[in-house]
């Protein structure tokens, strides 16, 4: 992610906190963990800015709002098409940089142009598999 590219979104330092602390994180993480590092910087900094802010760059095509995890909306600044790896007991995200070739079938398109595709996979981690 640019912080340097403005994308028509008024850069305050409580913003540009917000995308520094996203850009390069592979975490994917929630508006509450993002709120939790910026307001070390920012003490008076609100909940309500972090998550205004993660709207307005989820709207300018900045980061993704991922629903996978049923407890909170985490967000990942690759915006580029890819895939996850889901931990089922930590909810840890990985992302998967892989094509793959996945056909619908014309009965099933419901007259739907197919554009592109989103796969989720689902295991345990390593560090979860070694806690059993």
């Amino acid at each position: 992610m640019d912080t340097k590219k403005k994308d028509s979104i008024k850069l305050t330092p409580q913003r540009i906190a917000i995308i520094e602390c996203l850009e390069g994180n592979t975490s994917h993480p929630s508006a509450a963990e993002i709120y939790s590092v910026v307001s070390e910087k920012y003490p008076t900094m609100s909940f309500a800015t972090v998550y205004n802010t993660l709207q307005t760059l989820r709207e300018k095509g900045r980061v993704i709002e991922l629903s996978i995890d049923s407890g909170k909306m985490r967000f990942d600044p690759n915006t580029k098409p890819h895939h996850h790896l889901i931990c089922v007991q930590c909810k840890n995200i990985t992302d998967v940089h892989r094509k793959f070739a996945l056909n619908l079938p014309e009965g099933e398109r419901c007259d739907y142009e197919i554009i592109g595709n989103h796969v989720d996979f689902y295991g345990i981690c390593p560090g979860c598999k070694k806690k059993k």
